[in-house]
């Protein structure tokens, strides 16, 4: 069982959701890329089909997720939560019994990729709502803070033990940990107990064809949230879609093991962490939307230098250097935006505008993941990778109207 944790005033069942969230946090960071890893290390998948790995399983798991934004909004958020870390627990625990079987196969790592993906959306969705209820409005982000660098923390000290323990166990055995670190998530969920209130309704009881659509219009009417979305799509979506290619051209032709893989990944997420601190205090200084422009901006300057990688030490270090600066601007980037997204959207819409965010999210990474995993087939994955650089040095243009229409919306935050 996971021991509560130490919150400074945010309440003890923060501290369980935030105990939940680590050891969740945890399991991911030792499984990082592990189905691809298996794709690459187990069936010998080259680009092209470990990119379609990351791309349809995004794809699909964001459709089958489409209803379940608004299901989420009429249901108790807690429940939903455990339950969709059971099914991931299930979905992964498959892999492995299907590899001591001799039955594992590419299609189905993209079906476990297609569930695991459906249920991570409504994870977050029924996440984002239960914690905007749980906290105080201004304590949303010093909460969407410790979430980020939690992450982080998790993601630096995760793939570098990760790597070792495929090295030495095999590339089944992080599968086996993010298996239990998702039991763990669902008794720690459990564990913070109290009553939840049944999320009530006007009109219609049953789903309407038109919740579908409400966490959308919400977003796009939405003078601040709306070029954020935009931004943000095509930011996660290109960050993303270059990790296929950097990571068969660092495992491939390159040459390096996999944990010197993960170890050059994973220790510069430490800026995560810095990140993560700093953003409260930047934002009490400089205000909300000055941090999302000057952080949304720096964070896309530096992907393009790992087209340029190369063998031994010095592509080690180059990829260290580019993802620290990267990851820096994201911790500090993140729960900025975390914050600015519940706090513009009335409790009865969040968990439709979670689940809308993510699933167009997914989306549009699945279609730049296959993209990049077609051009990196035919170009190569330098010439993948360096255009993913290009296309995000031009993405904070859609960032220049932050903080002038937006500032003047004023929207219902109450609890």
């Amino acid at each position: 069982m996971i021991g509560p944790v130490r919150t400074r005033g945010l309440g003890r069942r923060f501290g369980w959701l935030w105990a939940a969230y680590a050891v969740s946090a945890a399991g991911t960071g030792l499984a990082f890329d592990a189905l691809p890893l298996i794709a690459i290390l187990v069936l010998q998948a080259g680009p092209a089909q470990v990119a379609a790995l990351a791309a349809a399983g995004r794809a699909a798991g964001a459709v089958l997720a489409v209803p379940l934004g608004p299901w989420v909004e009429f249901h108790r958020k807690r429940p939903v939560m455990v339950t969709m870390d059971l099914v991931r627990c299930a979905a992964l625990l498959s892999v492995p019994a299907a590899f001591l079987l001799g039955r594992l196969g590419f299609a189905h790592l993209l079906v476990v990729a297609v569930v695991a993906v459906a249920a991570e959306h409504a994870f977050r969705a029924a996440a984002g709502a239960y914690l905007k209820g749980l906290v105080a409005p201004g304590d949303l982000l010093r909460a969407n803070a410790r979430f980020e660098a939690t992450t982080w923390t998790a993601t630096a000290l995760g793939p570098p033990l990760g790597g070792a323990a495929i090295g030495l166990f095999g590339p089944l055995t992080t599968v086996l940990a993010d298996v239990a670190s998702f039991l763990l998530s669902a008794l720690g969920l459990r564990a913070i107990g109290g009553r939840e209130p049944l999320p009530t309704r006007a009109g219609a009881t049953r789903l309407r064809a038109a919740d579908l659509l409400d966490g959308w219009r919400h977003i796009l009417a939405d003078p601040l949230l709306r070029p954020l979305f935009l931004n943000t799509l095509l930011v996660n979506g290109l960050v993303m879609a270059a990790a296929p290619p950097l990571a068969v051209l660092m495992l491939g032709p390159l040459g390096f093991a996999p944990w010197q893989y993960g170890l050059a990944l994973a220790g510069p997420c430490l800026g995560g962490l810095l990140g993560a601190r700093l953003a409260g205090p930047l934002v009490t200084r400089f205000g909300q939307h000055r941090v999302l422009r000057a952080a949304g901006t720096l964070r896309v300057l530096w992907p393009i230098g790992l087209a340029f990688v190369g063998p031994g030490t010095p592509g080690l270090v180059l990829v260290a250097g580019v993802e620290l600066a990267l990851i820096t601007c994201i911790g500090i980037y993140n729960p900025v935006l975390a914050t600015a997204r519940l706090e513009r959207t009335p409790s009865g819409l969040v968990a439709r505008v979670l689940a809308a965010w993510s699933v167009t999210g997914g989306l549009a990474t699945a279609a730049l993941t296959g993209l990049c995993g077609v051009l990196a087939e035919v170009a190569g994955a330098r010439v993948a990778i360096g255009a993913a650089g290009v296309a995000l040095v031009v993405t904070p243009l859609l960032l220049l109207r932050v903080g002038h229409e937006g500032a003047a919306v004023v929207q219902d935050v109450r609890v």
